[in-house]
């Protein structure tokens, strides 16, 4: 016997003479058991779809929200490869050899008033001096030579 008086090697009782376990209350207290954990199965299912409901909305909304910055930042890619290739194939003031002689007089410091002269002269924009980045206008576009070429013709009359 161990220390409660409880035989070590069986517990002594003859279950021949014990009476039998009543059905009907081991069956209510298993259905019990079943429903309690169907039950709680259902609600544990229940939130874990609604959590990954709004999860997945969430997620929907990330990536319409990533698709609109895509789009915004390859719309201002495009702009600016086409503002680098319109640059890039346009000519300055600065690099146009008819314009950049005057440029290099003004750096030496010839008298601004004089080389002006000089450009109306040769039917060139004298106002280009000012913004040499500018693109060069196309011939005829800067008004001074289409003016020295009424000019002329009111002469020929």
């Amino acid at each position: 016997m161990d220390e409660d008086g409880l035989p070590i090697v069986g517990s002594g009782i003859d279950l021949t003479k014990v009476p039998a376990i009543q059905q009907k209350r081991t069956v209510a207290f298993l259905n019990q058991f079943v429903v309690h954990t169907v039950q709680f199965l259902n609600r544990f299912s229940t939130v874990c779809e609604e959590k990954l409901s709004a999860l997945s909305l969430r997620i929907q909304q990330i990536e319409t929200t990533l698709n609109i910055l895509d789009a915004k930042n390859n719309t201002q890619e495009e702009g600016l490869q086409k503002t680098e290739v319109v640059t890039e194939n346009v000519t300055t003031v600065a690099k146009d050899p008819r314009y950049a002689r005057y440029l290099k007089m003004v750096q030496v410091g010839v008298p601004v008033m004089a080389i002006r002269n000089k450009m109306i002269s040769e039917g060139l924009n004298p106002d280009l001096l000012e913004t040499p980045d500018a693109p060069v206008p196309a011939w005829g576009d800067d008004g001074k030579a289409e003016e020295s070429s009424d000019s002329e013709s009111s002469f020929s009359d």
